[in-house]
């Protein structure tokens, strides 16, 4: 098997480097993976030192410079060379790896991406897509974090890249396409909407017209597009949603002698059913768009979710969506 190598921001994220560090050893259980861990080289070894691995499989790359949330992404990428972000980001753009993985700054990610990876032909903006939980299974929503302000253009390009994730990301074969509005009609919506919707159209895709919030995890899209204020916010309230369901679900199942058999009966149900509404499941978000792999993962992601992201990224690599991607584009 071809090795497969990803780098990883060891140092990004609220519960870094404990976390990343412990994902990236568990991560090892994907066979012809290999990981680079970025940042302090001593806080690293230290870490590393608490696992037993196999050494040849990771290696420690000194990032000692520090890019935080409260730094402004476009001058942090400039005067902060020795990041973990930049110089993992360098390496992408290098193929020293494969994939990059961070759950440092989003901002610095995106920008970095963006400047030093580049976009592949015919994508102005890259977008970040999530997979999210349905009733029959889940479904792609892109932009969730990128492109606030976005063009009807910028809609279709995410339509693409979006299908051609859940083509060979998620094995289907013609992907369902919804543009994200408050109406069903054609004529509803607003300016961005109305315009995009004849585009999205005449684009080629499977397009099945607007899908309404109610509607998304209902199955009737696999791809669902919108502008990255829409998708952030959708993407917000099903996080909440989520942890809300699963409290309910306890406070109703626990109310009582009789729920309690019931909630033990049917326990099994339940654990599934929460494992579903579990972002750390899903890993992270993919910055689709690019000439190379970059997974933005959750700021609060503890060693399961670090695991999944750098399995994201596995993946991906393994099914070459990249250059799969530009086809279709």
């Amino acid at each position: 098997m071809k090795e497969i190598v990803v780098a990883i921001d060891a140092m990004g994220g609220d519960n870094a480097p404990v976390e990343t560090v412990k994902g990236s050893v568990l991560a090892l259980e994907y066979p012809g993976l290999s990981v680079a861990l970025l940042g302090d080289e001593k806080i690293i070894g230290e870490e590393l030192a608490k696992y037993k691995y196999d050494a040849s499989r990771i290696s420690v790359i000194h990032a000692p410079d520090e890019i935080t949330n409260n730094d402004v992404p476009t001058e942090a990428i400039k005067a902060k060379k020795n990041s973990p972000i930049v110089m993992g980001l360098k390496m992408l753009k290098s193929k020293e790896v494969g994939g990059f993985v961070s759950a440092g700054s989003t901002g610095a990610v995106l920008v970095g991406a963006t400047l030093m990876v580049g976009r592949l032909k015919g994508v102005s903006r890259p977008a970040l897509a999530t997979i999210l939980p349905g009733v029959n299974g889940s479904y792609v929503m892109l932009d969730i974090g990128a492109n606030v302000d976005a063009k009807p253009e910028y809609l279709v390009q995410f339509a693409k890249i979006g299908s051609a994730y859940a083509k060979h990301a998620l094995g289907i074969e013609n992907p369902r396409v919804g543009l994200v509005n408050v109406g069903a009609e054609k004529e509803k919506g607003n300016a961005l909407t109305k315009e995009a919707y004849p585009l999205l159209e005449a684009s080629g895709l499977n397009f099945i017209g607007n899908v309404e919030g109610r509607d998304l995890p209902l199955d009737v899209a696999d791809v669902v597009v919108c502008d990255a204020f829409v998708g952030n916010v959708v993407l917000k309230y099903a996080e909440g949603f989520g942890k809300a369901l699963m409290q309910m679900l306890k406070t109703e199942l626990t109310s009582s002698f009789i729920t309690k058999i019931g909630a033990l009966i049917a326990k099994g149900g339940f654990k599934r059913l929460k494992k579903r509404f579990d972002y750390k499941e899903v890993g992270g978000a993919p910055f689709l768009g690019l000439t190379g792999l970059v997974v933005k993962a959750h700021g609060s992601s503890d060693a399961i979710a670090y695991k999944n992201a750098i399995r994201q990224a596995y993946e991906f690599i393994q099914k070459d969506i990249v250059a799969k991607t530009q086809e279709l584009l």
